[in-house]
């Protein structure tokens, strides 16, 4: 079965390693950097230099796929899918891109091929585990995901470093952030509401509100839905202080050297600020909290999850924690546990116990651990 991922980045990159060890698969990667596809080399994968922002080079990319990987960012990602739709192909997706995902579903089922989509972390496993409880409760109340990816070091003057694209980083701090309070959906401003959380181990973080919930609040009827993203503490004044200033600003500015885009400047000065080193450790840390109803009794369920950069394979923790969630969700659609003509984020998925127990089976034999924990609130 040929596998075609598109994206060689640090998330990609891992997906890629991940999938060329099934004996079954034949695993190619496209991306047009040189130097993300040498990190891959020794491996027994196909490199395909396309140029992914077009969708030509999508096309030609994927020609011979049977399953399609979209790991390209996230303002490319619903045209990349799209096209590997248009060409019949199934895919998974973690691009996390701003258009609404369920727009593709009729291209999808015309097709009769499944697409899954926000395939990664949070969203991702966060939603697969609420998917999962609202199927396994009797009534589901509350649901509450933290989630974060942080350097080992704490290094002034940030404190942070990005896995990812800092221009997917600063998105989350502009995009509003959208959630659910007593059953009414309402939208308040991303870094807003920061609260201190403790985690055994590695200390006081804070949260704050981002967008995250996304196809949540159109497939969930959870009353009170949340998701925030985990900083070191003192991150969010930081980043409302550039937000408030104009620094993420896209409207262009008459500067002494000519018209330019503030964000444009922030996203290419950040980019080296905030890039982690070769090798640098980095750690993943999340806790999701789903309160509800079982046999007659209020209970809470709660999922930790604490993950570090493995030196062994050289992966970055947050690349493991994304790119391993997605990769058993490539494997549910490769090896046929999900075929559903249509759109389907996680949380569907979830729904599914066998989908659930695979995925998280997965993630174990990875050495990724999510400690469960239930409490009787009566």
């Amino acid at each position: 079965m040929q596998i075609v991922v598109l994206g060689a980045g640090r998330v990609g990159g891992a997906i890629v390693r991940d999938l060329s060890e099934e004996a079954e698969f034949s695993v190619a990667v496209a991306d047009l950097d040189p130097l993300a596809t040498d990190r891959l080399s020794g491996l027994d994968v196909e490199v395909r230099l396309h140029d992914l922002s077009h969708p030509s080079g999508v096309a030609e990319s994927i020609k011979d796929a049977d399953v399609v990987v979209g790991c390209v960012p996230g303002f490319m990602g619903y045209r990349t899918v799209e096209v590997a739709l248009g060409e019949g192909k199934p895919v998974v997706d973690i691009s996390r891109f701003e258009e609404n995902a369920f727009d593709l579903d009729a291209l999808a089922r015309e097709a009769g091929v499944p697409c899954l989509v926000d395939c990664g972390l949070a969203p991702g496993l966060s939603n697969l585990i609420l998917g999962h409880m609202e199927s396994a409760l009797d009534e589901t109340t509350s649901f509450k995901a933290l989630t974060g990816g942080l350097p080992v070091e704490r290094d002034w003057p940030w404190e942070y470093k990005a896995p990812f694209s800092p221009r997917d980083v600063i998105q989350e701090y502009v995009r509003p952030a959208r959630m659910r309070r007593n059953g009414q959906d309402l939208t308040l401003p991303a870094l807003s509401e920061v609260e201190l959380v403790h985690f055994p181990g590695l200390g006081t973080l804070e949260a704050f509100n981002t967008g995250g919930l996304r196809t949540l609040l159109e497939t969930s009827t959870t009353p009170d839905l949340v998701e925030k993203t985990i900083r070191y503490p003192g991150h969010a004044d930081r980043m409302r202080i550039f937000r408030e200033a104009g620094f993420f600003s896209d409207r262009e500015i008459l500067a002494p050297s000519g018209t330019v885009k503030p964000r444009d400047v922030t996203e290419t000065l950040l980019f080296d600020a905030w890039q982690f080193d070769e090798g640098e450790p980095d750690l993943t840390v999340g806790r999701f909290t789903i309160e509800g109803v079982q046999d007659g009794a209020r209970v809470r369920h709660t999922y930790d999850l604490l993950d570090y950069y493995n030196p062994d394979t050289e992966t970055s923790s947050m690349a493991r924690t994304t790119g391993y969630t997605c990769a058993a969700m490539v494997r549910l659609v490769a090896g046929g546990a999900w075929t559903e003509p249509g759109v389907a984020p996680a949380e569907v998925v979830g729904r599914n116990a066998d989908c659930f127990e695979f995925v998280m089976k997965h993630l174990g034999e990875r050495g990724v651990h999510l400690f469960h924990r239930v409490e009787t609130l009566d």
